[in-house]
């Protein structure tokens, strides 16, 4: 029988996790300035944390390239043993911490202003009430903001307004949201429920500047059907379009959820645009540089718990175009 005791076990490189799991982002993320913001740290210290690290081992970890890092032959061999030692630690945690322990964290989530005021008060107290270690952030802006934060690791997920009626293999349907025209109380044109896509011809517009997805869609569509829709105001504040809409009499094109408030208090009108349809779906997706974790995966599914809430309210539909 050995007679080795475990106060003869002596660690040095292997004694701080934190510079593990600062090795272990960087690969993954293949930068520093996305590890950065993934460990939610300065740059400049994360990179005197890796040079001392590198100093300690005495072998560079990893090699510049145009894009980023990437390991160099030292870190390959590393990399299948750090991630085993710092599962082995998380294992360690979790059975110091009980079986099962609730997901905790901060979640970063980016989004557009139209979709996010629909269901974040919602979202926000379910993750109260059922996960109170999680911190959520919501980032929100212009498609090309998120996506660009999507892109960059600032945000752990993204949902996004998508046009067609397929998506990447990356991206999940949440739902299909119907586009309307939107007028003031007591407009002829929006008093019915629906208004075929030719009667917006000529009508005195606000719409967002382009490029912007449905301002895409819309102006394809109009020079389609040989009708003329130029706005006489862009604008990309919503706010702004709702109360332009309504004081000055002007239109717009919104999904319903946009409007869902004032339309239930009589304040704004919407008629759902056909022939041809302009649907947009409601895609949700997660940064490729962050895995799933417990926290993320958590809200994820309030998420989804909270779009299928709205679409019993007749927001939206769930899923992707039938």
């Amino acid at each position: 029988m050995s007679t080795k005791k475990i106060t003869s076990v002596k660690l040095t490189l292997t004694a701080d996790l934190q510079q593990w799991r600062d090795f272990l982002a960087i690969a993954e993320c293949g930068s520093l300035t996305r590890a950065a913001l993934f460990l939610d740290v300065n740059q400049s210290l994360l990179s005197r944390h890796l040079n001392a690290l590198e100093r300690a081992c005495g072998a560079r970890l990893f090699n510049r390239t145009g894009r980023g890092v990437e390991p160099s032959d030292v870190g390959q061999r590393l990399l299948p043993h750090v991630r085993a030692l710092l599962a082995s630690a998380e294992q360690l945690e979790q059975e110091i911490g009980g079986e099962a322990p609730l997901p905790s964290g901060r979640v970063v989530l980016g989004s557009l202003p139209s979709i996010t005021n629909s269901f974040a008060g919602r979202l926000y107290k379910q993750i109260r009430a059922h996960y109170p270690g999680i911190q959520l952030k919501i980032l929100e802006g212009s498609s090309g903001q998120v996506e660009e934060w999507l892109a960059d690791g600032r945000v752990d997920v993204a949902i996004l307004y998508r046009y067609g009626r397929t998506l990447t293999e990356h991206e999940q349907a949440l739902c299909t949201v119907q586009s309307y025209l939107i007028g003031r109380r007591g407009d002829r044109f929006t008093q019915a429920p629906e208004i075929p896509f030719a009667s917006l011809d000529g009508l005195p517009f606000i719409l967002p500047s382009a490029p912007n997805g449905l301002r895409t869609a819309l102006d394809a569509l109009a020079r389609q059907h040989r009708i003329t829709l130029e706005p006489v105001i862009e604008a990309d504040s919503l706010p702004l379009m709702r109360s332009v809409v309504a004081e000055e009499g002007l239109y717009t094109v919104l999904p319903l959820h946009a409007v869902w408030s004032e339309v239930q208090e009589g304040k704004l009108q919407a008629s759902r645009i056909e022939s041809p349809a302009v649907q947009r779906i409601v895609s949700m997706t997660l940064a490729r540089t962050k895995g799933p974790g417990k926290a993320i995966s958590a809200v994820t599914a309030l998420i989804e718990q909270a779009v299928a809430e709205e679409a019993s309210r007749g927001m939206w539909q769930l899923g992707g175009p039938e």
